[in-house]
Order: C-alpha cells, then sequence, then structure tokens
C-alpha cells in the first residue's frame, strides 16, 4: 500500500502544479475582446482535463465526498465531486491533508459561508486579501518531496531507536544487572567449598545356593535393597545429628568468615542444618553396577575428608546391623524349634520314667511269665481232668482217688483264674498289667517321636546357621576420600550462565504475558 500512497501523492503535486501554473499563463494572455471565446475555450479544456487527471488516480468515494464537504465549507459551488478536488487545488488546498479533515470536525464553532485565506499549498499566484509578495522558495516540488520524504525516514528511524532504546533499558534493569551480581556474587563473595569424593560397595559372603536362590547371587541386585537402606540412611537427620554431635558440623558452616548465604546460624534449628547437610552431602547410587557415590563439600578440605571418613564408618555399622538382623532372623526360627522339640523330648520321657516307676519295671516280660504259667496251670489242669475222667469210667471207682483228683482240679482251676484275673483286673491301687503295657507303649513311641522331631530341628538349625552366615553383608571401599586441593565450588561461570538464561527465560515469559494481555484488552 505504501508504493500507491506514493504514486498518488506524487499525482497530487503534479496535478497541483499544473493547476496552479494554469491561471499564470492565463494570466499573461493578452485581454482583447477577439480573444474572450478563446479564453474561455482553454479554460474549458484545462478543466476537463485536470478532471480526467483526477479520475485517473483513483480516488476512494469517502475522498471524494470529504473533498465536496471542504469544498463547500471555502464557499465553492462544485459541479461535481471531481470538480470540487479541482476547485481545491485551484485554491491552492490539499483536501486530502489530515489537518484540513480536522478542520471540518472543528467548523462547528465557525460561521460556515466565511472563506478560509489559508494558504496550504505553494502557490505562484497571490491568495486573495493577501499583499502579493515575491516568493523566497527556490526549491522544486520534488526537492521539497524528497525533504519530506526524509523527514518521515528521520521519524521513523528516531522512533525505532527510541524502542530500541527502551527494550534495552529493560533488559540492563531486568536481565543484565541481576546477572551482573550474580556472578560479582560468584566470583568476588562466595566462600570456596572443597568437595571429598568417594565410593564404595556393599557385597555378600561368597557361597552357592541352589535353584532359583543361588541366581542373583554375586550381583548387584542380591545387595540392593541393603544399598538402598544404607544410602536412606546416611541421608537421614539421625546420621547429620551424629555427625554434628561427634565432628560439629554446626560449629564447622557457622564460622564469620564464610559467606552470608552459605553461612549458619549459631542458634539454627535441627531442620536448618539438615537442609544444609542435604546441600553438602550428595549421594547417588547406581543399581546397574551396585555403586554408591558419595560427594562431601565443606570449607575445609580436611574437614570435608574427615566428614566422608565418619560417614563411610556410619555406613559400616549400618551394614553390620542389617546382617546381623538377618542372621538372628533367620536363626532364632530354628532356636525356638529346636527348643520347643527338646521340651517335648523331656516331657515324654519324664511320663515313660512315671510309668515305670508306678508299676513294674518290666511288664512285658511279666505278662510273658504269667502267660507261661497259665499254660503250665492248663496243662496241669487237663491232665487232673483226663485222670478224673477215667477215674469215673470205672465200674467201681477209688472214691479217695476220686476225692483227690476232685480236689486239685479245683485248686488248679483257681489258679488260672487268679492268674487271668491279673492280666486284666486291677489290684487295689494300681492299674492292669494291660492297661500299664499300654500306656508304656504309648509313652514310648511318643518318645520316640519327639527323637525325630529333635532330630530334626537340629538339621534345621544347623542349615538356618549355615544360610546365616550367606547373608553376611561388608562394605567394600572402592574410592577412598582424598583432600582437595582446589576448590570445587562455586562453578562461577556456569552458575553466572545458569542465572542469565534464568533472568532472560523470566522476562521473556512475562513479556509474551503482557504483550497478549495488551492484545486482549485492545482489542
Amino acid at each position: 500500500m505504501k508504493p500507491k500512497a506514493r504514486k498518488f501523492r506524487i499525482r497530487r503535486s503534479e496535478v497541483t502544479q499544473t493547476a496552479a501554473a494554469a491561471p499564470a499563463a492565463m494570466a499573461h494572455l493578452p485581454e482583447h475582446p477577439r480573444h474572450v471565446d478563446q479564453d474561455s475555450t482553454a479554460r474549458e479544456i484545462l478543466s476537463a482535463m485536470n478532471i480526467d487527471e483526477i479520475r485517473r488516480e483513483g480516488l476512494t468515494g469517502r475522498q471524494l465526498r470529504m473533498a465536496r464537504r471542504l469544498a463547500l465549507k471555502h464557499g465553492l459551488a462544485p459541479s461535481s465531486d471531481f470538480d470540487a478536488v479541482r476547485l481545491l487545488r485551484a485554491r491552492g488546498i490539499d483536501p486530502f491533508e489530515r489537518s484540513g479533515l480536522l478542520e471540518i470536525v472543528a467548523s462547528n464553532g465557525q460561521h460556515s459561508g466565511e472563506p478560509d485565506l489559508r494558504v496550504q499549498l505553494p502557490q505562484t499566484v497571490p491568495a486573495e486579501g493577501r499583499p502579493a509578495l515575491p516568493s523566497t522558495s527556490t526549491r522544486s516540488p520534488a526537492d521539497r518531496r524528497a525533504e519530506e520524504i526524509m523527514q518521515i525516514q528521520r521519524d521513523i528511524a528516531r522512533r525505532r531507536r527510541r524502542k530500541l532504546a527502551l527494550l534495552l533499558a529493560r533488559l540492563a534493569a531486568f536481565v543484565m544487572l541481576p546477572t551482573i551480581l550474580v556472578g560479582y556474587y560468584y566470583y568476588a563473595v562466595a566462600t570456596p567449598m572443597y568437595a571429598s569424593k568417594s565410593a564404595f560397595q556393599i557385597l555378600s559372603a561368597d557361597g552357592g545356593t541352589g535353584g532359583m536362590g543361588g541366581l542373583f547371587q554375586g550381583t548387584s541386585f542380591a545387595t540392593g535393597p541393603d544399598s538402598i537402606a544404607t544410602q536412606e540412611y546416611l541421608e537421614s537427620k539421625d546420621a547429620m545429628l551424629r555427625l554434628d554431635h561427634e565432628l560439629g558440623l554446626r560449629a564447622h558452616f557457622s564460622q564469620p568468615w564464610i559467606d552470608p548465604l552459605q553461612r549458619l546460624d549459631p542458634d539454627a534449628s535441627n531442620e536448618a542444618i539438615y537442609k544444609l547437610y542435604r546441600k553438602y552431602v550428595k549421594l547417588g547410587y547406581d543399581p546397574t553396577e551396585g555403586v554408591i557415590r558419595m560427594e562431601v563439600s565443606s570449607a575445609d578440605p580436611a574437614v570435608s575428608t574427615e566428614f566422608s571418613d565418619r560417614l563411610i564408618k556410619y555406613a559400616e555399622e549400618r551394614i553390620d546391623g542389617l546382617s546381623q538382623n538377618k542372621r538372628q532372623g533367620a536363626v532364632r526360627t530354628a532356636d525356638q524349634s529346636l527348643e520347643r522339640a527338646k521340651a517335648e523330648r523331656r516331657a515324654a520321657q519324664a511320663q515313660m520314667v512315671a510309668l515305670q516307676e508306678d508299676s513294674i519295671l518290666d511288664p512285658e516280660g511279666e505278662i510273658a511269665g504269667i502267660r507261661s504259667l497259665i499254660g503250665t496251670v492248663e496243662l496241669q489242669l487237663q491232665e487232673k481232668e483226663l485222670a478224673f475222667s477215667i477215674q469215673q469210667n470205672n465200674a467201681r471207682p477209688n472214691a479217695a482217688r476220686v476225692t483227690a483228683l476232685q480236689s486239685e482240679i479245683d485248686i488248679l482251676r483257681t489258679e488260672l483264674d487268679k492268674q487271668k484275673r491279673r492280666l486284666t483286673e486291677a489290684t487295689t491301687g494300681e492299674a492292669s498289667l494291660a492297661s500299664t503295657t499300654a500306656a508304656i507303649q504309648m509313652a514310648q513311641a511318643d518318645l520316640a517321636t519327639a527323637d525325630l522331631v529333635l532330630q530334626s530341628a537340629l538339621e534345621a538349625k544347623r542349615q538356618a546357621e549355615i544360610e546365616a552366615n550367606k547373608q553376611v553383608r561388608y562394605l567394600s571401599l572402592s574410592v577412598r576420600p582424598v583432600p582437595s586441593q582446589d576448590a570445587t565450588y562455586p562453578r562461577a561461570f556456569e552458575n553466572t550462565v545458569l542465572a542469565f538464561l534464568i533472568f532472560s527465560g523470566i522476562y521473556l515469559m512475562i513479556s509474551l504475558t503482557a504483550s497478549i494481555l495488551r492484545e486482549q484488552v485492545s482489542s
């Protein structure tokens, strides 16, 4: 659109120059009656030519209407909109000048019939009501046009310089100045910190296990939970309190020569000390290698090494405690089972001894003797009954012999019943031999079962002790902490660049947010 507007401006200037030169040319014509018609004809031709040129300028309907209103304001009587443009230019008024449009709006307080005698364009003919003075301007319209373009360009350049200066001022205030302050702190104010690095592993005792239990033996997965537990302990407040109590963590970071941002208040709470502890004690666990890496920083390299050694000692104590707990947990159940088996065997043995004390020492042998006696008595009884039957079968049996046989048979039957009652019937205050034998046999079976349980408990305890020995953990120090000769922190350049990026990002986000909000409000 800018080239087109420039084209229209040039055409208006040319038309204005032509319109301004026409009266001058007409002024040199001789005033003779013979040339009156020729003069009017020339004026009509010149007017038609001006209107055609105005038509070719491609003016909009709004511009033509404003030109007609401006012509009526100046007391002109145009026959058309294009004629209004021609008449205004002939009067030396630019109908499309911004000040001319504003005069239409501001003309409410003025008389509409009063002509405006202000000259807005360069004139070659004196304006009405003004003295004809010689012009002091010797510049051509092209020079004036170039000067106007140069003025516009200078104005644009001046505005660009002003915006650039404001941008640089904002960047300097919100980005560069904070970055310079941060850089000054890291380079000139911050107290150098010396880091001591170490690395250690938690390993288990060698020993193969059959089945699935030995798949992870010798790998980092076998000791992964112990390594994680040790890392959590070293990062805990308990380890911090022990370190402060034994080596004076608070006192070291409360020294007055440490810069104010890193210095610890002597009356600081445990939470503030723990926050500083987490800042200067960094631990990392690598699950692929099973290595715990530790970095301890302080204002003195020797103190950093001492802190690292003490934390490694805490880790060893923690690992020993975990191993002891695992060993005790594995063997405790086996010990309880063995003690219970021993108690059951003692009870079974005591019951058997009590039964043996309350009855015959060998009831089975007694029963065997009784059964043998019963067999002998039955045999004799059969013989006597046979002899008695023989005597009864005689025609004249011997009475004395029969009486004697009958008496012997009665005695043998009495004895047989007595021996049988000894097996099945209990005597006064004592159980029968059958019940006593059954009780003793049950006690013997309980004793044998207790012996088997005791033997199994002993074997289980032995196996638990073997497995507990395999659960032993120990710490293997891969990298020993060594005092650093050069300061590790602060990393001035990296921290300054990071601060610059952070401030730049904050400024960019705020600028974008403000631009979006301004656009939303103005739309």
